[in-house]
């Protein structure tokens, strides 16, 4: 088994109450290009495992831009190609699911990582919230509230549900 970076998006959330002294830093593995335009890890799974999912969706209906949709599974995806970050997403979302930051398109390059690169993962790690980011030897195990967001990934989050069980 190989090691994964596991992504404790709790301790992202604390940046972005604003008790961080800086915007955390985006990692991303390098992807061909799409229509979608390029996603931070991070924010694929905040939609994917923080976002509520609500059925009237009211981030969709306010946006400006036409810049979020909800697809098939009920998940929301955000074009960052036509994302004008008017925030009007983050202001009306009952949940707070959105994280601020996400809508920082005029960052220093310094900090944004290709996480593929062993070299600039240990940055991506040293440059993010103390404790966000470990190297493991483990898989997903919802026990503990870690779940796979894919091969080399692993997202420690409360996952919201309406199931009682």
């Amino acid at each position: 088994m190989s090691k994964k970076i596991l992504i404790d998006l709790s301790k992202f959330r604390l940046c972005d109450d604003k008790s961080c002294d800086q915007s955390p830093p985006e990692g991303f593995f390098s992807i061909p290009p799409n229509v979608n335009g390029l996603k931070s890890i991070r924010e694929l799974a905040v939609f994917q495992f923080t976002c509520r999912k609500c059925e009237d969706a009211p981030c969709i209906s306010v946006c400006p831009a036409e810049a979020l949709e909800k697809d098939s599974d009920g998940m929301i995806n955000r074009y960052t190609n036509l994302c004008i970050s008017c925030k009007s997403c983050v202001a009306i979302c009952p949940f707070g699911t959105m994280m601020t930051d996400f809508f920082d398109h005029h960052r220093k390059k310094d900090m944004y990582f290709d996480l593929s690169d062993e070299h600039e993962l240990n940055k991506f790690i040293k440059a993010c919230p103390q404790g966000a980011i470990t190297l493991v030897d483990s898989d997903e195990n919802p026990k503990e509230n870690i779940y796979k967001l894919n091969d080399k990934i692993l997202i420690k989050e409360h996952i919201w549900n309406t199931d009682q069980k």
